[in-house]
């Protein structure tokens, strides 16, 4: 925080009146530099496919994640440390990214029964992720893109998992 201050020539104490930590300063940074899931998922807004759309929110938040690196790196850490932040300061950016991809088909997923959309969503709630990434890189040694790719291949086969129960 004091070099964040300094950054932009206030007074530590002025920086603390906004932001009571850096996890909250950042997760403000991050919420502010991520487009809605609308905007994020426009491009296959009209799509019919849920595969299609969860693969291209998938690919899209890595991307963005990759991009921010070191920020998002920062952020799981100070929640890691301060499990109470998770809450408060992560911008879950990836629920809404997930929520919006299967919102055409809410209705589908939950006349086959509703722990099914509920279980779709914790799945892809572990992929699509920060941490999903990161471990790809750091534990497995790929490449960030094929990290990506990686974790855009679990999400389509869960997806389409899912969604072979319903026909």
């Amino acid at each position: 925080m004091p070099e964040v201050a300094k950054a932009a020539m206030v007074s530590e104490a002025t920086a603390y009146r906004y932001f009571p930590d850096l996890a909250s300063l950042l997760a403000k940074a991050l919420a502010e530099d991520w487009p809605t899931p609308a905007e994020a998922l426009a491009p296959v807004g009209s799509s019919n496919d849920p595969v299609e759309r969860v693969a291209f929110a998938t690919r899209f938040l890595l991307q963005g994640v990759a991009e921010r690196q070191a920020v998002v790196r920062s952020m799981i850490s100070a929640t890691i440390a301060q499990p109470d932040l998770a809450s408060r300061a992560r911008p879950g950016i990836r629920f809404g990214l997930i929520e919006h991809a299967l919102a055409p088909f809410v209705d589908v997923l939950d006349a086959a029964g509703p722990q099914l959309l509920a279980q779709l969503r914790l799945d892809l709630a572990v992929v699509v992720s920060a941490e999903a990434l990161f471990c790809l890189i750091d534990l497995c040694g790929l490449s960030t893109e094929d990290a990506i790719d990686s974790a855009e291949t679990t999400a389509r086969t869960l997806t389409a998992a899912a969604f072979q129960q319903v026909s």
